[in-house]
């Protein structure tokens, strides 16, 4: 999910979701995020045109990477994605099966796997999906991550500890104020947030951004 040769002033590496315009990805990018989240699944209030979206994506910098967020696509849709020129990573948020994964990462495609936490055992007996990036979210009755709700931290941790050869991303109701917490709780390789720094569902608040940012960094 994340460039090799992006240069990070943090051991924490940071993905600002939920992009839904050039504007809010330029801020996300100088304010020193180090990969923006492009929502393209059917029924989010984030949910993005790849044609439309495309025209802008295309011209973002090279240097951070651009993931592209899908929920149960289509072989035919996956491949899209990865071959679209724009899009370096893409981040599977449904039901995707681990061998829909295998094939995926036979064939060479980048991405990650998100992981529902719902309570003390849905992390007991994770599948094989073929991937060292996993992300970990609460639950939505969506289906998908974006909805600010945090899950317990201490079940974070302990799959971070079970699982030492992962890159986990921790999401799920992260805010400027509550971060650096999460950090010291769960010790992930990434944070990743959409919500908590927001005005509205689809606009970044740039003072909620930069102070989200600087809490990573801070760590």
């Amino acid at each position: 999910m994340f460039r090799q040769d992006r240069v990070s002033g943090s051991s924490v590496r940071i993905k600002i979701c939920g992009i839904t315009n050039a504007a809010d990805a330029h801020r996300a990018l100088d304010c020193g995020a180090d990969a923006l989240g492009f929502n393209f699944a059917k029924g989010s209030k984030r949910c993005l045109d790849l044609q439309f979206a495309g025209t802008w994506m295309a011209e973002l910098p090279r240097e951070a990477a651009k993931v592209a967020v899908l929920v149960n696509p289509t072989w035919a849709e996956a491949v899209q994605f990865s071959n679209c020129g724009f899009i370096d990573s893409l981040q599977l948020h449904g039901a995707e099966s681990p061998e829909f994964c295998h094939r995926l990462a036979n064939e060479g495609v980048s991405f990650t796997k998100a992981l529902p936490v719902s309570e003390d055992n849905s992390l007991d007996h994770v599948p094989d999906f073929s991937t060292k990036s996993v992300l970990l979210d609460s639950c939505s009755t969506h289906g998908f991550g974006g909805g600010g709700m945090i899950f317990s931290w201490k079940l974070g941790r302990e799959f971070v500890e079970k699982h030492p050869d992962l890159q986990v991303s921790l999401a799920g109701g992260l805010t400027p104020e509550n971060v650096v917490q999460a950090i010291n709780e769960v010790r992930p390789f990434a944070v990743d947030v959409t919500t908590g720094v927001e005005s509205f569902p689809g606009q970044k608040d740039p003072q909620r951004l930069q102070a989200f940012i600087t809490a990573v960094r801070s760590c």
